[in-house]
């Protein structure tokens, strides 16, 4: 079952130069990767991460998803511990 209700607040959002142009080349939109970051899809991480991240959850510590858009560019997102913001960036970017 998919979900679709949020599970945690994203605060501000924001997008590096790097990933709005991966993802525009991508003909996709920021959006589509925010909405599943914040239902809990990780996207492509291992597991470990996945397992921390629905730590983080309940902890109340950082967030990161990662995709990869249409093209293939890695993707990640990340939500801030204090979910104050939620940034997409390229992995280099970091």
């Amino acid at each position: 079952m998919e979900r679709t209700i949020p599970r945690f607040p994203l605060g501000r959002t924001v997008i590096t130069p790097g990933a709005l142009e991966a993802i525009t080349d991508a003909e996709q939109i920021p959006a589509a990767f925010l909405a599943r970051h914040v239902v809990g899809d990780w996207g492509e991480v291992c597991d470990e991460d996945a397992q921390e991240n629905e730590s983080s959850l309940r902890e109340g510590f950082r967030i990161l998803s990662a995709y990869r858009t249409k093209n293939g560019t890695r993707i990640w997102v990340i939500t801030e511990a204090d979910r104050s913001a939620t940034t997409i960036l390229l992995p280099e970017e970091y």
